[in-house]
């Protein structure tokens, strides 16, 4: 098994709260919420420990679909490496054109993974010299990633947590994932409610994600690049979605306000998927003028800090 090198890796908080006994009293305030879920914003008030399951579908035990180094995230993530990402199964969002369906809707999609197995992946993206370990879809599964810690830290994991998430998360969960996460992914997916309440099945996704978004920088502050890869802080995923329904200009204004310096990766990569294809307007690709538009207003809300900047100005200064 790896074991933790200070002098070539700063020590984790994770490792710091496992070593005060910290880590094992927010596992304990985990379970608790999973006794009656209050985990997510949709409180499903289930008992989880009992294999209950809620709007997410997922009991007592987490399923990982898949895990491994994955290359296609953003470039700060990945390195030489690769980003180590853990894909859980379900999901408390219910988006009409989910790109990972086949996961999202399936709750028990890939094998069970007690804490000893959830901590020896880790371990196995850590050996495979992955540059973090990458949480894909966490909200619902909060216990069962805090439970693997203590058995990953004694075999020595070191590597940053990225908490990679679609942004319906409750702060109080938040809380317990202080000093446990270094990089926070959220999505800011819609602005506005009505438009949450048909595309993601949770009409108050707007301001349970803005506040979500503010506990993360809370904890994390603005994105810190090290030998070109992230190390700690907050990057922001926007969608852009067909007509405008992501609400760019008011996320980008928002997202101003909160720190100039935030880190927003504007994505153009939205295909009709799952159910898509039944609502009108979200059933073709989106244009390049759509995703040009986005850019520019998120610009002149007065962020300054994009991934892939020059690609999206290239793009977006040529004539549509």
């Amino acid at each position: 098994m790896p074991m933790n090198n200070d002098s070539a890796h700063s020590r984790p908080g994770y490792v710091r709260l496992h070593e005060t006994g910290e880590l094992q009293e927010r596992i304990d305030d985990a379970l608790r919420a999973l006794r009656q879920c209050t985990l997510c914003p949709r409180e499903c008030g289930v008992d989880r420990t009992q294999g209950e399951t809620g709007f997410c579908g997922v009991g007592r035990r987490a399923h990982v679909a898949s895990f491994g180094p994955h290359f296609g995230e953003e470039d700060i993530l990945v390195g030489s490496g690769g980003s180590g990402a853990i894909f859980f199964s379900g999901c408390n969002l219910g988006c009409v054109f989910c790109q990972n369906e086949d996961i999202s809707r399936v709750p028990d999609a890939g094998p069970e993974a007690d804490p000893d197995g959830l901590a020896g992946a880790m371990l196995d993206l850590q050996r495979c010299g992955c540059a973090n370990i990458n949480l894909v879809t966490p909200s619902h599964v909060v216990p069962h990633i805090l439970e693997a810690l203590p058995v990953a830290v004694e075999h020595g994991l070191y590597l940053p947590i990225v908490y990679n998430c679609g942004g319906y998360d409750s702060v109080d969960t938040l809380a317990m994932l202080e000093g446990v996460v270094d990089i926070y992914m959220p999505d800011a997916k819609v602005w506005d409610s009505y438009i949450a309440a048909e595309l993601l099945r949770a009409s108050d996704y707007p301001e349970r994600a803005r506040a979500a978004i503010r506990e993360m920088y809370r904890q994390t502050g603005d994105l810190v690049i090290e030998q070109g890869l992230a190390a700690k802080g907050l990057l922001v995923r926007h969608l852009v979605l067909p007509e405008g329904r992501a609400g760019s200009e008011h996320w980008g204004k928002w997202l101003f306000e909160l720190s100039p310096d935030t880190w927003v990766n504007v994505m153009g990569q939205y295909h009709p998927c799952a159910q898509a294809m039944l609502f009108d307007g979200m059933d073709r690709l989106l244009t390049r003028k759509e995703l040009c538009e986005a850019f520019t207003a998120m610009q002149r809300s007065g962020l300054r800090r994009f991934d892939g900047e020059n690609r999206l100005f290239r793009l977006c200064s040529v004539p549509y």
